[in-house]
C-alpha cells in the first residue's frame, strides 16, 4: 500500500500535492504498475482531509491516466509509459557560461524532459512571481538561487520552501539554510577559489602583493572575496580588494585575480604599457575559462560548466536527491 506524505506548511493545494506525489512515485519507479492507492477514506483519516479533496485528486489522476479505478475494489495505478518530465529551469542571468550548463542540461536529458527557460535576474521578487505561476504545473523546478547582496535570505528561501524538495534542484549554488533533502550541483566558491589558489601557491610566492579586482554592481558570490582573502592571510600576502581595473596603479611583484572581461583587458593593456614582464613581473589570474584566454595564455580559475549542466541532468533522471560539488580547477599558464 502506497503512503502519501503530505507537506503542511506548503503552499501547493492539497489535492495537487496529492496528485504530484502519485505521479512522481511513478516516474522514480515507487509506485510500479498494479500497485493499490489507499482508499479514498484511508487516504482522508490518514491526513486528515475533507473526502472532497481527496476525490479530486483520484479523479484528476484518472482522467490523465496515471490510475483507474476497480468497481468494489480501490484505486490502482495504470500500465503507462512514463511522461517526459517537465523541467522549470531558472536562471539569475544568461551569461555565456551559464549557456554552458544549458545546453549541456537540455543535451544529457534528451528527448525525455521538456525543459522551460525563465530568468529571475537576481530579483527575489521576480523569482517568487515565476515560481508563484508555475508552481504545479512542472515535474521539477530547476533554481540558480543567486540573488543581490542586499535581498534579505527569507525573501528567497520562503519561495524555496515552497517548492516540494523531490522537485527542487539547486544549480551552481548550494543553499545550506534550506535544510532540504534536494538535489544539487553546486560550487563551493570560498572553498573553490581558496583551493585553487593554494594549488598555484609556489607559482605565486614571487608575488608578495595580491589583489583581487571585484566589481560591487554585478552580483558576485561575496564567498569568492573571502576565499580570497582567507588565502591571502594564510599565506602572509599584502592583499586587498579594488572595484574595477582602470583605476590600478602597476605594482612589481602583484598578481591580479580578475572576475569580468573589461578589467582583464585593462591589465593586458596597462602591463603592455610598462616594462614588466607578464607572468615575472606582474601576474593575472582570471576567473571561468574561455577560447582568448587560452589563446592569450592567461592562467584561469574556473568551474566545468559543462560538467554541471550534465551532472544535473543525469542525476534528475535517476531520481536522486543528493548534493554533489562541482569540479573546480586552476589553468596555468604563462601568466603567473
Amino acid at each position: 500500500m502506497y503512503h502519501l506524505q503530505l507537506d503542511p506548511l506548503d503552499q501547493m493545494p492539497k489535492y495537487k500535492q496529492i496528485v504530484q506525489s502519485v505521479i512522481e512515485g511513478i516516474e522514480r519507479g515507487a509506485l510500479k504498475t498494479g500497485v493499490q492507492l489507499p482508499s479514498i477514506s484511508e487516504m482522508s483519516e490518514e491526513h486528515y482531509l475533507a473526502r472532497d479533496t481527496v476525490e479530486k485528486a483520484y479523479r484528476e489522476l484518472r482522467e490523465r491516466g496515471f490510475i483507474n479505478s476497480v468497481q468494489g475494489k480501490g484505486y490502482y495505478v495504470l500500465s503507462r509509459e512514463p511522461d517526459k518530465l517537465k523541467i522549470l529551469l531558472v536562471f539569475n542571468k544568461l551569461s555565456s557560461y551559464k549557456k554552458e550548463i544549458y545546453y549541456a542540461f537540455l543535451e544529457a536529458l534528451g528527448s525525455r524532459a521538456t525543459v522551460h527557460l525563465e530568468i529571475h535576474h537576481y530579483s527575489a521578487e521576480l523569482f517568487r512571481q515565476i515560481i508563484a505561476a508555475n508552481l504545479g504545473k512542472y515535474s521539477h523546478y530547476v533554481v540558480m538561487p543567486h540573488f543581490t547582496y542586499t535581498t534579505p535570505p527569507d525573501d528567497y528561501l520562503l519561495v524555496l520552501r515552497s517548492i516540494p524538495p523531490a522537485q527542487l534542484v539547486l544549480l551552481d549554488k548550494n543553499v545550506p539554510e534550506l535544510h532540504h533533502p534536494c538535489l544539487a550541483v553546486y560550487q563551493d566558491f570560498a572553498r573553490d577559489i581558496g583551493g585553487a589558489l593554494n594549488s598555484a601557491a609556489p607559482d605565486l610566492v614571487k608575488y608578495p602583493r595580491m589583489r583581487m579586482i571585484l566589481p560591487s554592481d554585478e552580483n558576485f558570490p561575496p564567498e569568492i572575496e573571502q576565499g580570497f582573502r582567507h588565502f591571502g592571510t594564510y599565506n602572509d600576502k599584502d592583499f586587498a580588494v579594488r572595484e574595477n581595473a582602470r583605476e590600478e596603479v602597476l605594482e612589481f611583484g602583484t598578481c591580479y585575480v580578475v572576475l569580468r572581461e573589461t578589467d582583464l583587458v585593462e591589465l593586458v593593456k596597462k602591463v603592455r604599457q610598462t616594462p614588466y614582464l607578464l607572468g615575472r613581473e606582474i601576474g593575472i589570474i582570471s576567473f571561468n575559462e574561455t577560447p582568448l584566454k587560452d589563446l592569450l595564455g592567461i592562467t584561469v580559475i574556473t568551474t566545468d560548466f559543462q560538467h554541471m549542466g550534465r551532472t544535473a541532468a543525469l542525476m534528475l533522471l535517476e531520481g536522486k536527491q543528493e548534493k554533489v560539488r562541482n569540479p573546480f580547477s586552476i589553468i596555468r599558464r604563462g601568466s603567473i
